[in-house]
């Protein structure tokens, strides 16, 4: 097997599924009219509700979505094969992660851009919704937990990324004022992409100087600089730093996946690993459970993932500026999030299997494999650091995408610097999905806590954002400063996967009240059976196996009784949801359309 066929194939799937599939959902179950006006247009703030070109919409989107998951959850995920993660990331997205973005950013404008929690009350009822209002704030807290640890990996002690990374949030603001005074959007992307890329090619001057002295920090320094940074850019107008940084990443984030895709078409590399390994059934280093349920666990973005639904009910369906929108912004930044997935998978499995266990492994787990390394120390000589022990992911996709630029002979000399970029291209990637995640945060938690003291409701409130969004840094940044990747990580994928069984539920009602045929509910109902069982194995597995056994490295009282508390709420939900169901289904469908496009149930 190479690459090529891979990429080739996954490409073809991905552009028949959008064309049809998607234009079915959005056509036929959904109905998508750009007669009626958007939240956006109907509560026009300036700050949060603010009409945007849909190309700028779809670079917010999709740098928010696209985190460490379509990077870290493949190349995790590569210890079962390249098999197991290449059918779970085409078949988990188009049948069910662009399904699932796409009906939540729908749910959610039907309800004036209110956050799944509201949404939640609304078509299920004041005890599913007080559920999934507290379900959301444990995992969207896990998941910036788990999204930013990756992070500190990559930025530890690397002033050149620290530096690259720091130095976009004065170009956003930046570009973000020019835009909204001169409404040029051409200008402003010109200027802002260029100085981005300045920025990341004069990042290697600093090294050795008092400025890159000043920005190498150890892990516990960039743990607390990670929550700080994201209480500005959840408080800060949407305008202002979060929209043109997602839309300016973007370009760089496609581009680098562009150059990649060239690449592999150019080198052709073949795939080293076996289709499935011999850690299938469990014991591996990497993961230690079996292929089911944790390879859709351990591959969330990329597949189908739940922190889409705190995008699509958070920042995005404040901006969308026409219905028709939903389309190429949900359903195709999902399918282009796992073209992005299965090209990490592609730089994983192009490694060589010993080189690829001795970075994700422990060296003791390393030593008890039996495997020798191939590559490894002449990768490591070339990018000038060691790489044994790198656990975690990012390194692993550094490490590939280099060994396949590198076999151009133009770029042989060039390791150090591409492995420096990829590293860079991670940390940004998952910081703009930090952005957006914790500004959800901070909607949760005003939508949550204002139940029980209303002045926090009041999204015009100063005092309100401020201390919403401090409280929400505060929550996450605890678990990164206390937590690793091992003990995170799977916490992280099953609360994000229990995430999106509950945006499917929520999708599923909606399906029932305004589609013309009961049968098109089925859209979502599939998807949300087999991620419903997946993820609760998954959880019950972890607790018996890893957070309540004192024997395992893994164990903690506090994960585990978070995924206990997670699992009970999801099914408090379901109950709810299938009395929901049972009501509705008693109306004629005609009848029930009706009475839905009147808001009368």
């Amino acid at each position: 097997m190479n690459a090529v066929t891979i990429v080739i194939g996954s490409i073809c799937i991905l552009l028949i599924a959008y064309r049809l599939y998607g234009t079915f959902i959005a056509a036929k179950v959904l109905k998508l009219d750009d007669s009626n006006p958007t939240p956006a247009h109907e509560l026009e703030d300036g700050k949060d509700y603010v009409p945007t070109n849909k190309w700028v919409t779809f670079g917010h989107h999709f740098a928010a979505i696209a985190a460490a998951g379509p990077l870290v959850g493949p190349i995790l995920a590569a210890q079962f094969g390249y098999l197991p993660s290449l059918l779970w990331l085409l078949i988990g997205a188009v049948v069910g992660g662009a399904v699932h973005d796409i009906v939540v950013l729908f749910a959610s404008m039907r309800q004036d851009g209110k956050s799944l929690s509201e949404i939640a009350k609304k078509e299920l009822g004041p005890v599913a919704g007080f559920c999934a209002g507290l379900a959301m704030l444990f995992i969207i807290t896990i998941t910036m937990a788990g999204l930013s640890l990756v992070v500190l990996s990559a930025l530890e002690r690397n002033p050149w990324g620290t530096f690259a990374v720091g130095i976009t949030i004065p170009i956003a603001m930046a570009v973000g004022l020019y835009h909204k005074k001169t409404g040029n959007l051409k200008i402003a992307t010109i200027v802002g992409f260029g100085l981005i890329m300045a920025a990341i090619v004069w990042g290697p001057n600093i090294q050795g100087t008092a400025l890159g002295d000043f920005l190498t920090f150890e892990k516990s320094t960039i743990a607390i600089l990670l929550p700080v940074y994201a209480f500005f850019a959840a408080a800060l107008p949407v305008w202002l730093l979060l929209a043109p940084r997602d839309y300016l990443s973007t370009f760089m984030k496609i581009g680098v996946f562009a150059a990649l895709i060239i690449g592999v078409f150019y080198v052709n590399p073949a795939v080293q690993f076996p289709a499935f390994t011999e850690f299938v059934n469990g014991g591996g280093p990497v993961i230690a459970g079996p292929v089911w349920p944790f390879i859709s666990i351990t591959i969330a973005c990329g597949a189908i993932s739940g922190f889409h639904a705190f995008v699509g009910s958070g920042t995005t369906p404040k901006m969308i500026n026409r219905w028709s929108d939903i389309k190429g912004v949900a359903f195709g930044a999902m399918l282009v999030e796992c073209l992005v997935a299965i090209m990490a998978l592609i730089a994983a499995v192009s490694l060589m299997p010993g080189d690829y266990f001795a970075i994700n492994s422990t060296p003791e787990k390393f030593a008890t494999l039996g495997m020798e390394t191939v590559h490894l120390d002449k990768l490591s000589d070339e990018v000038g650091m060691d790489l044994e022990g790198r656990t975690g992911g990012a390194v692993t996709l550094a490490v590939g995408m280099t060994y396949i630029f590198t076999e151009i002979p133009i770029f042989e000399q060039m390791a150090s610097y591409f492995y420096q970029f990829v590293i860079l291209f991670e940390a940004v990637f998952i910081l703009t999905a930090i952005d957006s995640g914790t500004r959800v945060a901070r909607y949760l938690i005003q939508d949550f806590g204002g139940a029980f003291f209303k002045p926090l409701k009041r999204m015009d409130s100063v005092f309100a954002t401020i201390f919403a969004s401090a409280l929400a840094c505060f929550m996450w940044g605890y678990l990164l400063f206390s937590g690793d990747i091992s003990s995170v990580w799977a916490l992280f994928g099953v609360s994000n996967q229990l995430m999106a069984s509950i945006g499917l539920i929520i999708g599923a009602t909606v399906v029932l009240k305004i589609a013309d045929k009961r049968r098109y509910m089925l859209t979502c109902l599939i998807p949300l059976a087999y991620l419903y069982v997946t993820v609760n194995v998954a959880g019950y597995w972890m607790v018996k196996n890893v957070y309540w056994n004192a024997a395992s490295s893994g164990f903690s009282v506090l994960n585990g009784t978070l995924s206990i508390i997670m699992l009970v709420l999801g099914f408090i939900i379901l109950i709810a949801s299938i009395q929901k169901w049972r009501q509705l289904w008693k109306y004629p469908q005609d009848i029930l359309v009706e009475r839905a496009a009147k808001g009368m149930i």
